[in-house]
């Protein structure tokens, strides 16, 4: 949706209405398009990411999601499970956090405490690559993926019941199965990942893989959408698509990592939803004009030609 495209129709106001409404308030659009384009050469300069390259075509469902204000940290889908955890994992007091003990020969899980059935859900996860190790995982599981194996291994996605994105080695892992690297189409070669996996096999399988590797930093954004049965993941604000497909329907699906490496500590918070239903046009204006402006250029939502209402609502969504 371009900014020329952008109209506000009051509330209540039917199609009946609509010709002599926008009489009204087209100058109100025109106005607003040449406020946007007059600063467009103010916009940020790209990322040096090497994640934007990568990054596929969203729906509007899922773009209104990823840009709407994150509810409140304390909402119980926040947390971690002191139930459906591995006792090598110990829980901070609020929940969020998970801090894996120094166990030796151990690969531990844990899972969120509240799952999801249906809707679009997006969840962060905070884990620092100095403390991930080998077979550091995050992914989605049912109730009955185990939460513990003897030795190291990768545990989220190794059986049927749970699927999983190791961020060593970029590899998705379902049913014990290696599927595939995620993302698919690489561009960058990354020097840091061949020194990584010198103690790997020199076959050249191995090799490929680490000069196919990206480095994943510490945010990633996991986004499930129960309703189309896909699991994909955002970074650095990319969303680099779906890593896995048909999923099962109908089912609770819960957030989980997995660890080997002691000391680990993980954060989850769960950032925004939507149900089935489109997103309300308000709402895909409203993420029009924030994407247009740019983040740096956020703080300007005060001089856009719109009534203070409006402004308000930009500002409130941000």
């Amino acid at each position: 949706m371009s900014a020329h495209s952008l109209r506000y129709l009051p509330e209540g106001s039917t199609q009946k209405h609509n010709c002599s409404s926008l009489r009204l308030f087209v100058p109100m659009g025109v106005s607003l398009s040449v406020w946007l384009y007059s600063r467009a050469d103010d916009s940020p300069p790209s990322s040096s990411s090497a994640f934007p390259p990568l990054a596929v075509s969203i729906s509007s469902r899922l773009a209104v999601t990823l840009n709407s204000s994150p509810i409140a940290p304390g909402d119980s889908r926040s947390r971690w499970s002191s139930t459906h955890c591995s006792p090598s994992f110990l829980l901070s007091g609020c929940k969020q956090e998970a801090t894996r003990s120094p166990v030796e020969l151990s690969t531990d899980g844990v899972r969120a405490e509240m799952g999801v059935k249906s809707g679009l859900h997006v969840w962060e996860v905070l884990w620092s690559p100095n403390q991930r190790g080998s077979h550091a995982v995050i992914g989605i599981s049912r109730q009955s993926c185990p939460l513990r194996a003897p030795g190291y291994d990768v545990l989220i996605g190794r059986d049927p019941h749970s699927w999983g994105w190791e961020l060593k080695t970029n590899q998705l892992w379902h049913a014990g199965q290696s599927l595939d690297l995620y993302p698919g189409k690489r561009r960058r070669f990354h020097p840091e990942a061949v020194e990584d996996l010198r103690t790997m096999s020199s076959t050249s399988s191995h090799k490929k893989m680490a000069q196919t590797l990206l480095p994943i930093p510490e945010r990633v954004l996991l986004v499930l959408d129960a309703d189309a049965g896909t699991l994909g993941f955002v970074v650095d604000g990319s969303f680099l698509g779906e890593a896995f497909k048909d999923l099962p329907r109908g089912v609770e699906l819960f957030p989980a990592v997995s660890s080997v490496r002691g000391g680990a500590s993980i954060r989850l918070r769960y950032l925004n939803g939507a149900t089935r239903d489109p997103p309300a046009l308000m709402a895909l204006c409203g993420l029009s004009i924030r994407q247009y402006l740019g983040q740096k250029r956020q703080n300007e939502m005060d001089k856009l030609p719109l009534p203070p209402r409006l402004q308000h609502y930009l500002l409130s969504n941000q």
